[in-house]
């Protein structure tokens, strides 16, 4: 016999060994053994009798739970084995909650209180209702963006669609009674922030892990957050590596943006918002890593994540949200999807990290790509993967940039989107963006075939 999650040794009792009763009661139950040293040996105790008497009422009056409470002997030495079972209900000792993790004891405090708490109620911190907050207080915005996906996605009838907001939060299961859950003003609400600290997003360019060059944060509801950072890094943060195939030209990024993607949408859609912290994002010249606070099913391992499993998200109000818009799927294959992504598009598959409640997951990226984007085509450190005034062009407005396109194109009609990119110190990819608005709008256009043509700026 050894100590393990289940079984605990003292040589002697104290009364503050009721925490480690009160662990094994939160926890899935335990023996603690009264008169066997830490190597395992039985040391005896004298009073084992009385104890036997007064342990049970003690540890019902103090904790208001029923143990059983078993003497035993070995040759001459008496000891006792007090057997505690789990409660489904909450369990405290004078004010103070523990609960049993492998074989240390610990007391639950701050967000692991919270989620303890919340799950011996059969509840999810998401679906919790949050007093004061109304389906008039909902963005309008974020409501008209999720009508449309659900659409795309028909994965919501149309009918319900196309009710009133409360009709459509209802059919969403976001209220309860007359009070809107958590989960409601994270997905629709303009600032979410103003109820839980930390909803948002950070990310930053990394020179090495102390030099920070520039950074962003992004806000909103969910499905915007969302899509603004994928939109963010795509722009700003990751520079896009081009190949040639024939005339088509071909760009790629070092991570593979449906890899991205499911990357982005599992840190906001799964963490843990008890945490007063946002989702970080660093992206480094080699490599890109993205922070969440996250709490993975009892029992489970960073491995359980790898293997095909359930699905069983930690927030089932959000997840069910953004799987009716069709962003998620329901089955527990988002990091599959993430590992598949990387393998269809030839770049390294990520690592995992979990430490405590602390996930990270890296994308390295490929030599391949690292050479694609270095200056000498050597895979030597780019000094700035954003472009030449990658700082400044953070705080240009999209304005700036088609008007500068517009501009070099009046002047140069035979000019590449590329260069257009390098003079403008911007992304190709923002240039090509704000080249197929103006398009869209009527002001720009190309005419002849893809190589020998010529720009035209319409007025």
């Amino acid at each position: 016999m050894k100590e393990s999650q289940h079984t605990e040794w003292k040589e002697s009792w104290r009364d503050e060994h009721l925490r480690w009763v009160c662990g094994f009661a939160n926890a899935k139950g335990g023996l603690l053994v009264i008169g066997r040293n830490d190597k395992g040996c039985v040391v005896g105790i004298p009073d084992a009798a009385r104890l036997l008497e007064e342990l049970p009422n003690k540890v019902r009056d103090l904790l208001g739970i029923v143990v059983e409470v078993n003497l035993r002997s070995e040759g001459d030495r008496e000891y006792l084995e007090i057997i505690t079972p789990a409660y489904p209900s909450p369990i405290s000792y004078r004010g103070h909650y523990y609960q049993r993790s492998g074989s240390t004891l610990q007391e639950l405090r701050g967000a692991a209180l919270d989620r303890f708490l919340l799950r011996k109620q059969g509840r999810t911190w998401d679906g919790v209702p949050v007093p004061g907050l109304t389906v008039k207080d909902l963005s309008a915005a974020a409501i008209r963006r999720f009508r449309t996906l659900a659409r795309k996605s028909g994965r919501v009838e149309p009918g319900s669609l196309s009710a009133s907001v409360a009709s459509l939060v209802d059919k969403l299961r976001l209220r309860e009674g007359a009070r809107l859950k958590r989960a409601a003003l994270l997905l629709f609400h303009k600032d979410p922030e103003h109820f839980v600290s930390g909803a948002f997003v950070k990310i930053g360019f990394f020179r090495s892990e102390s030099d920070l060059a520039y950074h962003d944060e992004v806000h909103g509801d969910l499905f915007t957050q969302v899509a603004a950072t994928i939109e963010r890094l795509q722009t700003k943060y990751l520079k896009a590596a081009i190949r040639y195939e024939g005339i088509q030209r071909i760009e790629w990024f070092p991570v593979p943006e449906a890899a991205l993607r499911e990357a982005v949408l599992n840190a906001l859609v799964h963490r843990d918002y008890a945490v007063a912290a946002p989702v970080q994002i660093r992206v480094y010249e080699d490599r890109l890593r993205i922070w969440n606070p996250a709490v993975l099913p009892d029992g489970w391992a960073v491995e359980d994540l790898l293997r095909e499993h359930a699905s069983l998200p930690y927030n089932p109000n959000i997840a069910n949200a953004f799987f009716r818009a069709g962003e998620i799927e329901a089955w527990g294959r988002g990091i599959q999807r993430i590992f598949q992504a990387c393998r269809e598009a030839k770049t390294p598959e990520p690592e995992i990290q979990l430490n405590g409640h602390d996930l990270w997951l890296q994308f390295a990226f490929a030599p391949s790509y690292l050479r694609a984007v270095s200056p000498k085509g050597d895979g030597a450190p780019v000094p700035e993967l954003v472009g030449k005034a990658s700082v400044k062009a953070s705080v240009k407005t999209s304005v700036k940039t088609t008007d500068a396109l517009l501009e070099l194109l009046r002047q140069n009609p035979q000019m590449t989107l590329a260069d257009v990119a390098a003079q403008v110190g911007r992304t190709v990819r923002a240039v090509e963006m704000a080249s197929a608005k103006l398009v869209k709008a009527g002001r720009l256009r190309f005419v002849g075939p893809q190589k020998g043509g010529h720009w035209e700026v319409l007025p």
